[in-house]
């Protein structure tokens, strides 16, 4: 295994900021205390926070993942300490939207981003005052990279294209970016601990992201250092082996801290949170070659049940796949993928004996092993962590200029936007009702070229979905998986006159699950509409705008772009609208 060097190590997060610590061979008592030994740890109390950017759109599954690492960091601490000392991790329950835009939170070096980060979350939520009854930390999982990079591919923007910037050993991805970062601080006199993990670190579930989280939001917040010499425990090198599960914290440090071994050592052999692991085999696979996950379980275990998930796109949704052999535990077989991809899995598993594990993980599917997979072009300025409110990403010389994507969702006012059926607005999402032509406005003026980015989530089984388009004046619609449940159809309507079934760009085969939330990106540039559900091509047609038109049926008074349901309620989580080219011509203004 490459051993990382110490300008990237500290580069992801392995060095914690102004400890603040006067280093004393001696304990104050016999109580469990920080590394200084000014406050107790008997009891810590971290506060989760999903910080998010105000130019940014919430991950859809944004609480699953922060969940995830709080239940991994809780039940690693319980193990490590034996009770000694009790850790909770307390996940706020909505995201933290930040008063500043990506480009403004990432003004100046690494420290920079790591304290305005810190000080805005702090400060707003009134962290660590009034009485307390715990060691208190706050951990921050924020929704950016440090610097532009896209955390799921895993690659960062160049003048000529894209090169992979992840930590790849061995076949197997573990995180760690230049472009990522990771930092933490234990105030001595505050008696606080602070941790920051950005994109990177968290939000795609690299084997080890456990371990970065657990690293800076308990280790470093309660004055741990690195040990010496490196190791492979939670503090040093973890996050470059495997899961927390796999990991440790060295007892040297935690006699200094105050903990006493137990007289009888703890059975990792038979604990199956310590000894299950999922892995890909195989490691690197290339398109349509058949791929599974081989598990390892405890000695002597007898395993109940597997469910296994997986995920091509970062706003997409999960997907269960099927075993056709349910009580064969060796392995999970996850088929084949037509395409080079990348791919997020998790698996929750369960013994006889009542005990559970969750992980989760991620790889890449590659034509060759060293041939990386690239962001779909141009719907990953809508999606990736590359995008930059106010300007263009890096990258805008190969996919033109692109501005922050748009909320349309928060300028819908239904009484004055529905054309028809009785829409419902709630909590930021949009309900249609089911109605043959529902249809509602969208209050927006269109660019001359533009993404349409759409999570939608069939509440009925599934029929039409209509969104409406709008290109050189000219307006037609993207009608999704319409008709005949067993083979529904899609197409551009309308195509020289022509609707579905009709015209070049219908195809049959279904898009949608009932309860299952999916991703949409239309794509619309001056001779091209391209449509994506869920990362599968449905539509790529070429040709002059003159050539496309809307049936009387779907008219709205607006004139510009509008969503519509046919006999099905869908559910619309999110509605943005990005801008992808500067153009001399001004954007279409709506009447």
């Amino acid at each position: 295994m490459k051993r990382p060097s110490r300008r990237l190590r500290w580069q992801l997060g392995f060095a914690a900021l102004a400890f603040a610590v006067a280093v004393s061979p001696q304990r104050l008592d016999a109580d469990l205390k920080t590394w200084d030994g000014r406050h107790s740890i008997e009891e810590i109390e971290v506060t989760v926070v999903y910080f998010v950017p105000s130019d940014r759109t919430p991950l859809p599954d944004w609480k699953d993942r922060v969940d995830y690492f709080a239940r991994r960091i809780e039940r690693f601490h319980a193990r490590e300490y034996g009770g000694q000392s009790v850790m909770t991790a307390n996940v706020q329950p909505t995201p933290f939207v930040s008063k500043r835009t990506t480009a403004e939170l990432r003004e100046g070096d690494a420290n920079a981003i790591f304290f305005r980060t810190m000080r805005e979350a702090d400060a707003e939520s009134e962290f660590g005052r009034g009485e307390r009854k715990a060691f208190p930390i706050l951990l921050v999982l924020s929704d950016i990279n440090w610097k532009p990079l896209e955390d799921f591919y895993r690659v960062h923007p160049k003048d000529d294209g894209y090169e992979f910037e992840g930590q790849l050993i061995d076949g197997l991805h573990f995180p760690g970016a230049a472009s990522g970062g990771a930092r933490a601080t234990y105030l001595s006199d505050r008696g606080v601990g602070w941790g920051l993990v950005s994109a990177d670190g968290w939000r795609v579930p690299y084997r080890g992201s456990d371990c970065v989280v657990y690293h800076e939001g308990v280790g470093h917040s309660i004055g741990l250092p690195h040990p010496e010499p490196q190791n492979g425990s939670v503090m040093s090198l973890a996050q470059y082996r495997g899961w927390i599960g796999e990991s440790w914290l060295d007892d040297d440090q935690k006699r200094r801290l105050g903990w006493t071994p137990s007289e009888r050592p703890f059975d990792r052999e038979h604990d199956l949170f310590s000894t299950f692991t999922a892995l890909p085999e195989p490691r690197i696979p290339k398109p349509d070659e058949p791929v599974s996950l081989k598990l390892t379980w405890p000695k002597d275990a007898n395993p109940k049940s597997c469910r296994v998930r997986i995920q091509t796109a970062l706003f997409g949704p999960w997907l269960d796949v099927p075993q056709a052999d349910s009580n064969h535990f060796e392995s999970m077989s996850l088929g084949g993928f037509d395409r080079p991809t990348p791919v997020s899995y998790r698996i929750d598993a369960e013994t006889q004996d009542g005990a559970q594990v969750e992980l989760w993980g991620y790889f890449q599917v590659r034509a060759e092993p060293n041939q990386i997979p690239l962001p779909p072009e141009p719907e990953s300025a809508a999606t990736s962590n590359m995008a930059v409110a106010g300007k263009a990403p890096d990258h805008a010389s190969a996919t033109g200029s692109v501005a922050a994507e748009i909320d349309l969702l928060s300028k819908i006012a239904v009484d004055r936007d529905a054309v028809s059926g009785q829409w419902t607005l709630s909590d930021g999402r949009l309900d249609s009702p089911k109605a043959f032509g529902a249809r509602i406005d969208l209050r927006e003026d269109v660019p001359a070229e533009y993404v349409l980015t759409v999570i939608a989530e069939p509440l009925d089984e599934p029929n039409g979905l209509i969104l409406g388009q709008r290109l050189d004046g000219n307006r037609f619609l993207v009608l999704l998986n319409y008709g005949d449940p067993t083979s529904p159809a899609s197409a551009i309507e309308n195509v020289d006159g022509l609707n579905v079934g009709r015209n070049e760009t219908s195809s049959t085969g279904p898009l949608f699950q009932k309860g299952r939330p999916s991703q949409i990106l239309c794509t619309v540039r001056k001779e091209s509409v391209r449509v994506l559900v869920d990362g599968q091509q449905v539509i790529d047609w070429k040709g002059k705008p003159s050539r496309l038109s809307l049936g009387e049926y779907w008219e709205t008074p607006n004139g510009g772009l509008f969503l519509g349901a046919y006999d099905c309620r869908y559910r619309f989580h999110r509605v943005g609208l990005t801008p992808l080219a500067e153009s001399k011509d001004e954007p279409a203004k709506l009447p």
